[in-house]
């Protein structure tokens, strides 16, 4: 993850789950009744609350009862929870500026320079309010359900209707207009039942408020456009879309955000190669399958179980015996665009272990060391596993193609197969513009592609020990807010002749600085070798970009897992067989520098719109200004 990508899922932090309906409908009539003690003068308390909860709370709840109901009929995404939130929001803002008015008004009575801007200031802001909220929520409607502005107009248009239709007939309005029979004067007409400062609203107003709302939705229109064309122009596709599918996904868990992501996606074939080790049948033949090593080419991402966020925990399902997954050397351009895709590369594993040759053979690990890496490799048969890892210094993702040509190298060195793995052990975060990205041409790319090599001819010629296996696995308590995902904690002992070799897979996200060194030297009490990886799962980075192993959990409870894990591994041993096979597996991706042509737009989107609302509120306030000086 670049720092500009961390940019974009930091953003997470500022979105939440919405409350439940009910509870901002409560607040928002708690709200009223404490408005209406402030802003009116009965003679008893109860009628001021009355007072407050009528003229200020109904309209809320009317938008939060009927605003989803007509959102769902124009297949809009505005459910109960979403609408009730913003409905109280609007009514935050409604309050909020009356109060600010009334400051105002009494300052001017006060302050002999200044003059009285008396009652009907307070009515002018009341129109403001009205319109503002209408343009607030015509923005969300068009931004979060996707209505063009024409069917925006109905669902966001509620709550000003509910507050003008209260203020047209209590107000007394109707008696300035011929039209209507006696009934109708009874229904439209009541200013004896309300505040009589009501009485000061004439028809002229709801003119007032009715080009106020079309001056502000042309306004919040054209400013959703203006945000809009770079995406287009660049993406082809629609920046409402990507805001849409974001907090749906953050704030309702929903798989709109995929759908957004299809539109960028393009077709890649990826490796998919799987270790797979079988316990011995008593006729010596391959039995049941005690463990398997399953590494599609893909990164684990974007974020929580969005396209292939989810990977590892779904891959380690779908094995028969107890599932490794560790992290691919692929960046984010390797995302996976839906989470449908994952099951194409779970269709793929399954093909090779189909077609497995099984060894019972492999040889003793080997470290290789080049420039800054650490290769430990390790031969089963003719294949061989390769894991790398930077640390102690800091690496983040290694690129596809530089993986892609490691595991020739390894090849063209004189084995048949060859599973290259990112460690992912060893990072500082999403600090400096050196994140440690290894990428074709870098000294680090050929580092790993020498290392390769030289493990490869290693191998090669290396004699092959009896090989036996043991694993344990915890699911330990520790959830993803603390960096940890569902598979936990794994570890996988390989015993060839005399050596021991343990392959630890953290369910994590990277790791703190230090904590992989300190896990490989403690493993030393049970283990020859050793080499510490995490699954890169970005279910950890729902709501922190930076989450990684160690930086949430205390390391020296993690280190007493890791060697109970070993400790019991090593009980575990007992002969088997392994073999590797890899298929190829169409999928859609990301593509080539569009995660980082994404992040860049909404990381620009984020800082330049800011400014440009503001622009936008300034612009239109003044223009509001004016008209009520005119009028």
């Amino acid at each position: 993850m670049t720092a500009t990508q961390g940019d974009l899922a930091s953003l997470s932090r500022y979105i939440f789950r919405a409350p439940q309906w009910y509870a901002s409908v409560a607040f928002s009539l708690l709200i009223a009744a404490v408005t209406g003690i402030a802003a009116f003068d009965s003679r008893f308390l109860l009628e001021d609350v009355w007072q407050g909860v009528f003229f200020v709370g109904v309209p809320t709840l009317a938008a939060s009862v009927l605003t989803p109901w007509v959102d769902r009929r124009l297949d809009g995404q505005l459910t109960p929870n979403r609408a009730s939130l913003l409905a109280l929001f609007c009514e935050l803002v409604t309050v909020g500026l009356l109060t600010l008015a009334a400051v105002v008004v009494a300052v001017s009575g006060l302050v002999p320079s200044v003059p009285d801007l008396g009652q009907q200031f307070v009515f002018d802001v009341l129109l403001v309010a009205l319109a503002s909220v209408f343009a607030i929520r015509l923005f969300v409607a068009m931004a979060v359900s996707g209505h063009a502005l024409r069917w925006a107009i109905l669902p966001a248009s509620i709550q000003t209707l509910a507050g003008a239709l209260l203020l047209f007939v209590y107000s007394g309005t109707m008696t300035y207009l011929t039209f209507g029979g006696p009934l109708a004067r009874s229904y439209l007409s009541r200013p004896d039942r309300a505040p009589e400062a009501l009485s000061a609203i004439a028809p002229s107003d709801f003119l007032l408020l009715a080009f106020m709302c079309v001056f502000y939705a042309v306004a919040t229109w054209l400013f959703l456009v203006v945000i809009d064309q770079p995406w287009k122009r660049s993406l082809g596709v629609s920046v409402l879309e990507f805001i849409r599918g974001f907090i749906g996904h953050i704030a309702e868990g929903t798989r709109e955000l995929e759908d957004f992501f299809e539109q960028l996606g393009e077709e890649a074939v990826v490796p998919v190669t799987v270790l797979s080790f079988r316990r011995v049948a008593d006729d010596g033949s391959p039995g049941e399958e005690k463990a398997r090593i399953v590494l599609p080419m893909i990164h684990p991402g974007p974020m929580g179980e969005i396209g292939g966020g989810n990977l590892p925990q779904r891959v380690a399902a779908s094995t028969e015996g107890l599932g490794f997954p560790p992290h691919a050397t692929a960046g984010h351009d390797f995302n996976l665009v839906t989470e449908r895709e994952v099951d194409t590369l779970i269709e793929a594993a399954d093909r090779a272990a189909e077609r497995i040759e099984y060894a019972e053979r492999a040889t003793e690990s080997h470290h290789v060391q080049q420039g800054e890496l650490g290769l430990l490799a390790q031969a089963f048969g003719d294949d061989a596993l390769l894991v790398a890892s930077y640390a102690p210094q800091f690496a983040d993702d290694v690129d596809y193609a530089v993986g892609l040509s490691a595991g020739a190298e390894a090849r063209a060195g004189g084995l048949r197969e060859a599973m290259v793995v990112d460690a992912h052990n060893s990072n500082d975060g999403l600090e400096g513009e050196d994140l440690g990205h290894v990428t074709p041409g870098s000294e680090r790319s050929f580092d790993m592609l020498g290392a390769a090599r030289t493990a490869g001819i290693a191998l090669s010629d290396a004699p092959r020990q009896r090989l036996r296996l043991g694993v344990a696995w915890e699911r330990t308590e520790w959830t993803p807010a603390d960096g940890i995902g569902p598979l936990g904690v794994r570890v996988a002992v390989v015993e060839a002749g005399q050596q021991r070799t343990a392959y630890v897979l953290v369910d994590g996200n990277n790791m703190e600085p230090g904590l992989r060194g300190r896990l490989v030297e403690a493993l030393g009490e049970y283990v020859d070798a050793a080499e510490v990886m995490t699954t890169d799962t970005h279910i950890v980075n729902t709501v922190e970009a930076d989450n990684q192993v160690g930086a949430a959990i205390d390391h020296d409870e993690l280190e007493a897992v890791v060697l109970d894990l070993a400790a019991r591994a090593v009980a575990d041993c007992e002969p088997v067989v392994a073999g590797m096979a890899s298929e190829r597996a169409t999928v859609t991706v990301f593509g080539n520098d569009r995660t980082e042509t994404l992040a860049s737009h909404a990381n620009a989107m984020i800082s330049m719109g800011g400014a440009l609302a503001a622009a936008f509120v300034i612009g239109v306030t003044a223009v509001s200004a004016l008209v009520f000086f005119l009028t």
